[in-house]
């Protein structure tokens, strides 16, 4: 049977929900992690997840949003990848403009410095990246921007 719109191809990803309704989860995963101490809503994809709180970019409000994270050398590894989406995410420039932020890891706050890290780097890290979570080597090879990096201490 020809694909038509009743009938998507299996590689069909659909659509991703609503602005509001991701805006929404975000929102109750950070209070649940908070209050349960990390020990609730603590994974995405089935991954550990980090709270990061940050300065908006545009909006100079401060806002916390949980991450996937890679743990490396004592510090945290931030992917941007946004499943391989044609642009960054919204988290990149807040990120770029304003690099102090603040991590909470298993219900403990530190502040931390996150630096976008330059190509040569990036080659050491992304395969411990793709280690991590296999599916990063996916994203780039959807995507025709390089995927940026950070490294948080």
């Amino acid at each position: 049977m020809a694909d038509s719109p009743e009938h998507s191809s299996a590689t069909d990803k659909g659509t991703p929900p609503p602005r509001w309704f991701l805006k929404a989860y975000t929102k109750l995963n950070v209070f649940v992690y908070r209050i349960s101490g990390g020990r609730l809503m603590n994974t995405l994809a089935g991954m550990p997840i980090i709270l990061v709180g940050m300065i908006g970019a545009r909006s100079g409000k401060r806002i916390s949003i949980p991450l996937m994270y890679v743990p490396y050398e004592g510090g945290f590894v931030l992917v941007a990848s946004q499943g391989g989406a044609p642009n960054n995410p919204a988290w990149y420039y807040n990120l770029i403009k304003n690099p102090e932020i603040e991590i909470t890891h298993r219900g403990k706050t530190e502040r931390c410095a996150a630096r976008q890290v330059r190509e040569e780097e990036k080659d050491k890290l992304w395969p411990i990246c793709v280690e991590y979570y296999p599916p990063y080597e996916e994203y780039q090879e959807r995507t025709s921007r390089n995927i940026p990096v950070f490294f948080c201490e």
